[in-house]
């Protein structure tokens, strides 16, 4: 295909939020303009809604679009009984939904509609593979920490290219290249057993109280714009919702714990984040003999670049190449960077 000059838009469809980027390209392939959006949408739930979501995030944008790019992940959520059921009923939903030529980020790359209904397993949960090519621009050779809403991907690239031992979220959770904690989603009760309160320690309840966006947020280490998940109990997300949250963790309120106890304990669970993601960013790393980092995601310096620091590993930001804000989407924009690719064969 002869492409002089395109504006494309990538889809990272998750199983909580589905994250857009559109991109304007020269007739180089370079990015002139990158404009992002997000929606909650929880796919475990609402899967329905999907081809509204995705049509409700391009808005005006649609007339000038040229061609889709998709990346995925919801094909994991409880609604399907299968991840390859998943993929095939999320790519099924985008292809009604678009009159374009549509790519699908699988594990070799981008491949079309027709390969997708042939192996399916190839496209689930593989937005890290968008994600690494633009960290690949900042250093050839690194390990691309990618701290999401939900997760935190771990990979590492030789030469440009992407060089995970593992294949799919399974065995990537056996490599250390996938560890499940996430700024927002990450219930409190997984990742602390054990909190501080004063001079003590305290259990927690194996409950879902709290999530870590009531962490971050108190910590400063989020905006409330950024919460963009329900919450546990339904309620606001404001500084006393997530107070209140916190003290539950221990069976407690805020009648009971000062506000210094609760904050002691908020520092206490993302000082345990960051500690899972370090201690798999070293497997990581000496496995494959790979000592500098670019973090990259909506938790990039609060866990990405601290778990860096905590082993004293160098590290770079994926806002080096891309803004702050687009690094939060960052699978979508790689997804739209690979389907002009694809455009270009």
């Amino acid at each position: 295909m002869n492409v002089i000059h395109m504006k494309i838009a990538g889809f990272d469809i998750g199983g909580a939020n589905t994250d857009l980027a559109v991109v304007d390209f020269d007739e180089n392939g370079s990015i002139k303009d990158i404009e992002t959006g997000f929606e909650y949408l929880p796919m475990w739930k609402d899967k329905k809604e999907l081809s509204q979501v995705l049509l409700d995030l391009l808005g005006r944008e649609l007339s000038d679009i040229q061609a889709v790019g998709v990346c995925m992940t919801a094909e994991l959520v409880d609604a399907y009984q299968t991840k390859s059921e998943g993929v095939l009923d999320i790519a099924c939903k985008v292809m009604d939904t678009f009159n374009l030529p549509i790519g699908f980020v699988g594990l070799n790359g981008l491949i079309d509609y027709n390969q997708l209904q042939w192996n399916p397993s190839q496209v689930a949960a593989a937005n890290w593979i968008a994600t690494s090519r633009l960290a690949a621009k900042i250093n050839p050779n690194c390990i691309m920490i990618d701290t999401g809403s939900t997760t935190t991907d771990i990979i590492p690239l030789k030469n440009g290219l992407e060089c995970a031992k593992g294949r799919s979220d399974l065995q990537r959770l056996q490599t250390g290249e996938l560890v499940y904690t996430g700024t927002l989603r990450t219930n409190v009760a997984t990742i602390v057993d054990k909190v501080p309160l004063d001079n003590s320690w305290v259990r927690v309840a194996s409950e879902l109280f709290a999530i870590s966006a009531d962490a971050h947020l108190l910590l400063g280490n989020i905006k409330i714009d950024d919460y963009n998940c329900e919450t546990p109990d339904g309620a606001g997300k404001s500084r006393n919702d997530c107070m209140r949250r916190i003290s539950r963790v221990i069976c407690s309120d805020l009648d009971t714990l000062s506000f210094r106890n609760i904050m002691d304990i908020s520092k206490f669970i993302v000082e345990k984040q960051v500690e899972q993601v370090s201690e798999a960013l070293m497997e990581v790393s000496i496995m494959n003999e790979i000592f500098n980092v670019v973090t990259t995601g909506l938790g990039m310096n609060v866990i990405g670049a601290a778990a860096c620091e905590l082993v004293d590993i160098p590290w770079l930001s994926m806002d080096e190449l891309i803004s702050e804000e687009e690094c939060i989407v960052a699978p979508a924009v790689g997804t739209a960077v690979l389907m002009e690719e694809f455009l270009r064969l």
